[in-house]
């Protein structure tokens, strides 16, 4: 009996996450994003995060990652997004740390 409501209570939160989203956010201008940036990511300006956030996330329990080029931009987007009711938002650092990170083994 333990077993099966244990197994109902992990497939509830299981289909619960699968309604959050994973999102990844390029906080960089236009021109440093189409240099390089993190396959998936999306572009938008840490000066347009508030009024573009819905773009990409109506969801304000999504996970949402923030990175730019030294992490301080994404700090201030980060921010932004917890004043505007996001809960789950996570500054990720530089965009060039995180590539070294992606590479090492």
């Amino acid at each position: 009996m333990y077993k099966s409501i244990l197994t109902a209570a992990f497939a509830a939160l299981f289909s619960l996450n699968a309604y959050c989203a994973d999102i990844w956010i390029d906080v960089r201008s236009s021109d440093e994003f189409q240099s390089g940036h993190l396959p998936g990511a999306v572009n938008i300006p840490h000066t347009e995060i508030a009024e573009r956030i819905g773009e990409v996330s109506k969801d304000k329990n999504d996970t949402i990652h923030l990175y730019c080029r030294s992490g301080r931009r994404s700090g201030q987007a980060l921010e932004t997004l917890q004043k505007a009711g996001y809960k789950q938002v996570i500054n990720e650092g530089g965009y060039e740390d995180l590539v070294k990170k992606t590479k090492a083994p």
